[in-house]
Formats: structure tokens, sequence, C-alpha cells
């Protein structure tokens, strides 16, 4: 009776499922019956990648089970060394001492490997103290080094601290004076202001009435959005309108325009003497600042962040051009002067003799349109004329391919009723043929009628098409004559302004 013994062997993962093994005992091969396998968890990483598993053999009889039944032990992919056989000291010595001996050897280091190792462990000492030597040298001659380098920095910041301070104290004493004198000529300039305002004043009325034309013509609709005579006329309105504004403007450049081109240097001024106060607070705070002072702090990153919009010479420069342009407009504004009573005089003229050529160009375009809007009413009544035919027509259509309905009903019911026939009098004589004719021509005489009614029904979209075009059309010509005649000739009755104009 065979004995049955058991032993876990070593199986990989990629092993699971796979067919039984076959082991090999000096004989014929003897079969193993595999066991089931275990996962190693996911939790314990330094376990193999490799389970256990239960190999049932079935010896020889006359072969002892030993463990030199085990196959060499897995090699996991990707290594490059061979599989290694782990021999068995005890057994193996029993049966064959010179093997075991032979492969305890092949564990063991030799003696010159040892040596080597003990030789690069001594260089490696003998390295890192002399390189630790020479960096504690290097790094009082660093300290050294860097403070001299600090102290220097330091004196050199605050000197150029206090240099720049005395720019600043200079620049701004400039600015400070030529800002009183600029705000003195600026209060000059207000009467001269109030001096011309009105002549500019008396053109906006017929200036706005101009631009509501052009505002309310621009609610016309479609086609009617046209650059006509009108447009033309109030265009050219406007443009002589503005011209004598400007050319008036021109004679008041000593108050308006003077007067702003005073404030934006008066702002500039103010601006550049409120920030150079600011940073001279700084820059005092700066220059007073040591190694002792309170409130030093880190600032990380500060000396990468560079927010200056400037150097030296563009700051002079600056500085030096704001005061320069105060100057320029301050003799610009004490040599102005002008007598605009000439000018004023010509621009009314000018300004009523385009006023009544746009009078003129609205009447004759309301009567344009007028004449249009009555032709539009003439073709939509003959195109709902037309429409009412075509309905009606469409309707008898309808109505003719209704009628087919039982002539074709009939048709098909003597068809169907001669399909009972029996036997042999189920015959394809004359009448059959005559009834199927019959049926083909009802349904092309359906067909036929349906396509008309089609041509009707797209005839009859075309005509409502054009019906909606023409009502658009007429509400597009009634939309423009309310605009042209009631909104713009309504407001354009009476000259807003008299003939001379004065101050």
């Amino acid at each position: 009776m065979s004995a049955k013994v058991m032993y876990s062997q070593l199986q990989p993962w990629s092993t699971v499922g796979a067919p039984p093994l076959m082991e090999q005992v000096s004989g014929p091969p003897v079969p193993s019956r595999v066991g089931n396998c275990y996962q190693t968890p996911k939790a314990h990483p330094w376990r193999p990648t490799m389970g256990y598993e239960n190999v049932e053999l079935i010896p020889l009889p006359s072969q002892p089970a030993t463990n030199a039944l085990v196959d060499p032990c897995y090699t996991p992919a990707g290594m490059a060394t061979e599989p290694l056989r782990f021999p068995n000291l005890v057994t193996g010595f029993e049966r064959n001492p010179g093997h075991a001996a032979r492969a305890a050897l092949y564990t063991r280091y030799t003696p010159y490997e040892w040596m080597q190792s003990n030789i690069s462990h001594f260089n490696e000492a003998d390295t890192n103290r002399n390189y630790a030597e020479r960096l504690r040298g290097d790094a009082v001659r660093v300290m050294r080094e860097t403070d001299e380098k600090t102290a220097t920095a330091q004196r050199e910041s605050g000197r150029r601290l206090g240099e720049r301070i005395t720019d600043l104290m200079f620049w701004r004493n400039e600015l400070a004076t030529e800002l009183e004198r600029l705000v003195a000529e600026t209060n000059l300039q207000q009467d001269k202001r109030r001096d011309l305002e009105k002549a500019i004043q008396d053109i906006e009325a017929p200036l706005n009435i101009v631009q509501e034309c052009l505002y309310h013509r621009e609610n016309r609709l479609g086609i009617d959005l046209v650059h006509d005579q009108v447009e033309q006329a109030l265009l050219r309105e406007a443009e002589v309108l503005r011209c004598c504004q400007d050319r008036l403007k021109k004679q008041r450049e000593s108050a308006v325009a003077q007067l702003r081109n005073n404030r934006a240097s008066q702002h500039e001024l103010e601006r550049d003497l409120k920030s150079k106060e600011a940073t001279l607070g700084i820059d005092n705070m700066c220059h007073q600042l040591n190694n002792f002072s309170r409130g030093i702090n880190y600032y990380g990153g500060i000396e990468k962040f560079d927010n200056t919009m400037s150097v030296p010479e563009s700051w002079a420069e600056n500085t030096n051009r704001v005061i320069q342009r105060s100057q320029n407009e301050r003799a610009k504004s004490a040599q102005l002067r002008s007598d605009a009573d000439n000018l004023i005089n010509s621009c009314a003229n000018e300004i009523w003799d385009a006023w009544n050529t746009t009078n003129s160009a609205l009447s004759r375009r309301s009567s344009e349109t007028l004449e249009a809007k009555s032709k539009l009413q003439m073709h939509l009544h003959k195109v709902q004329q037309e429409l009412f035919d075509v309905e009606k027509s469409m309707e008898l259509l309808r109505k003719a391919i209704m009628d087919k309905s039982n002539p074709m009903k009939v048709a098909h019911t003597r068809l169907e009723a001669r399909t009972h026939r029996r036997e042999i009098e189920l015959c394809r004589d004359p009448a059959f043929d005559r009834l199927v004719k019959e049926v083909h021509e009802i349904g092309d005489s359906v067909e036929h009628l349906h396509r008309k009614l089609l041509e009707a029904e797209a005839q009859h979209q075309q005509l409502l098409k054009t019906k909606s075009n023409l009502e658009s059309e007429l509400q597009v010509k009634v939309n423009s004559l309310f605009i042209d005649r009631e909104k713009c000739l309504g407001m354009r009755r009476s000259f807003p302004i008299t003939a001379t104009i004065k101050y």
C-alpha cells in the first residue's frame, strides 16, 4: 500500500490555475495534485509575491519521500541571476559529503573581496575627513568677507538714500512754487470762459435739432434706411454747425481749451508733488533705519520684485517736463485775446442757409414717400384679390381629390370580390385587366391633382409672402412719413436762434 506525503511547495502567483505539476524522482514521473493558493495582502509589501499551496505526492514504493524532491526555488520575473537551488546540508551530507561542501563554499565571499571592502571604507573615511577640514577653513573666511561686504553695502545704501532725499526736496520746492503760479493764472481764465460760453451755447440748439432729426431717421425701417438728400442735407447742416462752433472755440482758446490745459497741468503738478512728498517720507524713514531699529523683518522674495517705473534720468526728466509744460501753458494763457463779433455774424448766416436747405429736402422726400405709399396700397389690393382666387382654386382641387375616393373604393371592391371566384373561374379576363387599369388611372389622376394642389399651395405661400412684404413695406413708408413730416419738420418749423448771435 503506497504512502502519501504532504509538504509545502513555493508557487508563484503566475502559476495559479496552471495544470498539475509533474515531480521527477529518479524514475518515471509521479503525478502531483495542486491545492488552493492564497494571495499576499497588499498591506504587507515586504512579503514575497508568491503563495504556499499544498501538494500531495504519491512516491514509488521503493523511493522514500525526502527534501531532494523539491524543485529549484522560483525566480521572480526581471531578475538577472539564474534560479538558485538551496542545498540541504544534513540530508546532502549523509548522501554525498563532497557535494554538500562544494554547495556551502559557493555561498561565501573570497578573502580578496573582504580586503577590498575594508580598504574602500578606509579611503572613504580619509577623503571625507580632509574635505571637512577644508570646508571649515573656507567657512571662517567666508564669514569675515560677508560681514565686511554687508557693512559696506549698508553704508553705501544709506549714502545713496541721503543723496536721493536732497534731490527730492529740490524738485518738491520747484513743483510747489510752480503750482501756486498756475492756480493764480487758472482763476483769471475762469472769467474769460464765462464771456465766451454764451456764444457756444447759442449753437447747441440747432445742432441738437439736427442730431435729433438724424436719430429719428435712424428709426426708419427696411429699404427706407437710404442715404437720401435729406440725410445729406442734415449731415451738411451738422457739419456747418460744428464748423462754426469750432471756429468760435478757436476764438475762446484762451478760456476753454487753455483752461482745460491749465487744469491738466495743475493735475500733473499736484500728483507729482503728492508723490514726491509721500516718497520723501518713505526715504527719510528708510535713511534712519539701522540694524537695531524696530519693525525690521524678513520679506521673502522682495529682492526679486521690481515695480519701478523709471530710472533717475527719466525721473528728473519727467518732473522737469511737468514744470516746463506748466510754464508754457501759463505763457499761452497770458497772451490769448480775441474779438469774435464778425465771426459770430457769419456763422449765423451760414446756419440759416443750411437750415432752409434741409427743410426743402425734407418736403421733397415726404412727397416721394407718399407717392410710393399709394402705389404699394394698390399692389397690395391686387395681391389680396389673387390670394382669394388661389384659395378658391385650392378648395376645388381638394374637392376633386376627395371625389376620386369613392371610384377608387368601387374599383378596389370589385377586384377584391373577384378574388373569391373558384378554381378555373379565377381567370385574368378583360374585366380584370380593365379594373386594374382603372385603379392605375384613378391613382394617376389623384397624383396629378396632388401635384397641382402642391403647386397651388406653394403659389399661395408666395402670395402670402408677397402680401406680407407689401404690408411691411407699407408700414415702412408710413413710419418714414411720420418721421419726416411729423417729427423732423415738426421741430424745424421755427429757427431756434436769432440772425445775430451776441455775447
